[in-house]
């Protein structure tokens, strides 16, 4: 396995970080222990997870599935770089139909409680990495970081980072942050893939410049980029929107396939290959269902983007060239 920094911060993590989005709703939770055990097994280190993952409102399922397996002991705990996030609404009435108004956002008050509430499902003291899932345009900044910093201080988080934030909202917190002698974010995770390259724009610039390492969500596209048109052939029926996001997409996913064809490699494991390649990437997240699809994700950490690649790859999926100026005059 590879290791790199994330971001600006000296805290060291897998070039690939499991996304665990799928322990419950799509993985059991005893297949969910065999792909962590692997996981270690393999050196990936980073875990990325959310209290509102899980598919049943409120409960976190998925830190719930993390933390016992963590309470096995044997040092797992110690070895991962664990990842969560706050925001979404978590309060439910019995029936679950209806969210209080204070259990969900950025206030103050929320953070303190989902915190909590994350720590006791996820069995353990502190979060290596709290990330805001959203961003929160009505609580000010300074409410938001009195609350981060009040967490540092009791050894409940050690960094912070952001999910979903446009360039503009990464500038502004970092700005902030450094007024209050703070260490603010350290990570972004985003929407990124050879098929959705707008954070070019904006978000990837922002995050340079300020020392935040991209996390992007979606490597694979939801899957059109994971060989869709050989999976076709083989008899696999893809979801009702993806079959029609490949219809729109046909020319250009025929090259695609094309292309990794001719180098000699999965379109997928290209795919996560081309992210690695740009620095400003810490780790794409991988969200296997099965073994197999975590053994066969490392495959792009060896793989190579030539220049001359680069080209061809910007030629069947168009980027941003001239970002972060696309439209400045």
């Amino acid at each position: 396995m590879k290791y790199t920094s994330l971001g600006r911060s000296g805290l060291r993590v897998s070039r690939l970080c499991l996304g665990t989005m799928n322990f419950g709703p799509l993985t059991t939770e005893e297949d969910s222990y065999k792909i962590m055990d692997h996981a270690l097994e393999v050196g990936v280190n980073f875990w990325d997870s959310a209290d509102v993952y899980g598919g049943k409102g409120g409960e976190g399922i998925t830190e719930q599935i993390i933390g016992r397996y963590f309470a096995q002991g044997g040092g797992r705990r110690e070895k991962v770089v664990l990842a969560t996030k706050v925001f979404g609404g978590m309060g439910r009435d019995a029936d679950g139909t209806n969210g209080w108004p204070n259990f969900n956002g950025l206030s103050a008050k929320h953070i303190r409680q989902a915190c909590d509430d994350s720590l006791k499902r996820l069995q353990t003291e502190y979060i290596d990495l709290y990330q805001m899932h959203h961003i929160e345009r009505s609580t000010p900044w300074d409410e938001i970081y009195q609350a981060f910093e009040t967490l540092v201080q009791q050894g409940k988080v050690l960094y912070f980072g952001s999910s979903n934030f446009a360039g503009w909202n990464i500038a502004g917190a970092s700005e902030i942050a450094k007024r209050r002698n703070f260490l603010g974010l350290v990570s972004e995770q985003t929407h990124y893939n050879l098929n959705c390259r707008k954070p070019e724009l904006e978000v990837i610039p922002a995050c340079a410049h300020y020392g935040l390492g991209l996390v992007p969500w979606s490597p694979l596209g939801g899957g059109i980029l994971g060989g869709v048109l050989q999976k076709a052939e083989e008899g696999r029926r893809a979801s009702d929107r993806v079959q029609e996001q490949v219809e729109k997409m046909r020319p250009q996913l025929e090259r695609w396939e094309q292309f990794a064809k001719e180098l000699g490699e999965k379109p997928a494991d290209l795919a996560l290959a081309w992210l690695l390649s740009n620095p400003v990437v810490t780790a794409p997240i991988i969200g296997p269902r099965t073994l197999e699809q975590l053994d066969g994700s490392l495959r792009a950490l060896e793989i190579t983007i030539s220049d001359e690649n680069h080209k061809a790859l910007n030629d069947i999926f168009p980027g941003h060239k001239t970002a972060p100026e696309d439209y400045a005059w």
